[in-house]
């Protein structure tokens, strides 16, 4: 897409501190990381979102996913890894076009992620039968 800061990234017009690349993949550091290492992995292909993308994007996406939280480890010694991937900008997608943010953890690191919510769970018989039923 034409308009899409991530496809122009990937084209190199717009500057990015790529750190891997194949066939299918693309993956840069995030411009507003979270900690040391934070990256972003993307298809090369213009997809939207994760509703939208065809099976075997994701297992790409998924696999380098997997290949780049090792080498952060390994080369940066985080700890921990979270892989986030959000859908919409309720759930706070800022670019439209997939990835997923692979963020290091350190030992003496401040970031928190929490899921704290007023939700409480109290319709879980009612959503499992919702989600459970197919057609």
């Amino acid at each position: 897409m034409e308009n899409c800061l991530f496809c122009k990234i990937i084209k190199g017009e717009v500057p990015g501190h790529k750190i891997y690349e194949d066939e299918n993949t693309f993956v840069f550091l995030d411009i507003n990381p979270w900690s040391r290492g934070h990256c972003l992995v993307l298809p090369k292909k213009h997809i939207r979102n994760i509703l939208e993308a065809d099976a075997e994007s994701l297992m790409a996406l998924i696999l380098t996913a997997q290949k780049i939280s090792v080498l952060i480890k390994n080369k940066l010694g985080a700890e921990g890894i979270n892989v986030l991937q959000n859908n919409s900008r309720l759930a706070g997608q800022m670019v439209d076009h997939i990835h997923f943010h692979i963020i290091p953890r350190y030992k003496n690191g401040s970031l928190q992620i929490s899921h704290k919510t007023d939700y409480k769970g109290d319709d879980l018989e009612e959503t499992q039968k919702l989600l459970t039923e197919i057609g």
